[in-house]
């Protein structure tokens, strides 16, 4: 029997519409399980930044949410359907993911990768056309790529090439877009351009959902945090009220202060001499 006091499908916990929830889902890989009992709502029109250590299941459940890796037990609901019940095409019309780390085919150019993302919108009768031509061509200018486009992706560095698969993501043009690692690879300024990239597209109306490392992005573009620990979720919600110091040492044992950005208000952890900590303690 449903708990009257519970939040609906589709709604998330603070009372925000959720197109994207899982539901009591245990998710792994050969039968060990990753994430347990897992119950998350991605709330609609959200930056989602979802943090923890290492090895605690954060890019397990975004392969999950993009229907790559099916659920053992629970459900993963798209519009209130099991997402694995879409058909591809338009599952991928839906929900995009940039993975962690792919392999471009031998000798294709950095145009025709990005034009890959088109690919949900192509079938019989609708092949290519103008508006996958416009797509290409935007998702190239926004990350900055269009000298780039015809040269051989391999011949790119590790930061080009990850923008080339940032540009096919954009192309698929997908109202809810899966970040695993979104900056790795990339040197401080160009990960502020692309995290700067993604802050407007969430503007703009799109999903935002990303496994962050880093707790100051996370805490300076995501309007909403999932922090999760050994497969499961701790807690979820504003940055603000979840990046306590009693959080990061909890979840990540780490002693630190949490002090306000300068520039964004936003919190910050500064991570304590554990020298002094040592000293401190013996007072």
């Amino acid at each position: 029997m449903t708990d009257p006091g519970a939040p609906s499908l589709n709604t998330s916990s603070h009372g925000t519409h959720a197109r994207l929830v899982t539901r009591d889902a245990a998710i792994g890989y050969r039968g060990r399980v990753v994430a347990d009992d897992l119950s998350l709502d991605i709330p609609d029109g959200s930056f989602t930044a979802i943090i923890g250590p290492n090895g605690c299941g954060k890019s397990t459940v975004l392969r999950a949410l993009s229907r790559i890796l099916p659920p053992s037990s629970g459900q993963i609901l798209l519009d209130g359907k099991e997402i694995a019940s879409y058909p591809p095409k338009e599952a991928a019309r839906s929900i995009g993911l940039l993975p962690q780390s792919s392999l471009a085919p031998d000798g294709i150019r950095v145009a025709d990768l990005v034009a890959r993302g088109r690919a949900p919108y192509q079938n019989l009768i609708h092949q290519w056309r103008g508006s996958d031509e416009e797509a290409v061509r935007s998702a190239l200018e926004a990350t900055r790529l269009t000298e780039l486009s015809g040269r051989l992706v391999a011949e790119l560095s590790g930061g080009q090439r990850q923008r080339v698969w940032v540009a096919m993501l954009l192309a698929q043009d997908t109202p809810i877009m899966l970040l695993d690692e979104p900056t790795t690879f990339l040197d401080i300024a160009h990960q502020y351009e692309l995290m700067e990239l993604f802050r407007s597209l969430h503007e703009g109306g799109r999903t935002i959902v990303a496994v962050l490392h880093d707790l100051g992005q996370a805490a300076r573009y995501a309007d909403h945090l999932v922090v999760m620990r050994e497969g499961r979720v701790v807690t979820a919600g504003p940055p603000h009220e979840v990046i306590t110091a009693e959080l990061i040492d909890e979840v990540f044992g780490l002693r630190c202060l949490v002090v306000p950005d300068p520039v964004t208000g936003t919190p910050t952890v500064v991570p304590l001499d554990p020298r002094t900590v040592s000293t401190e303690g013996h007072r």
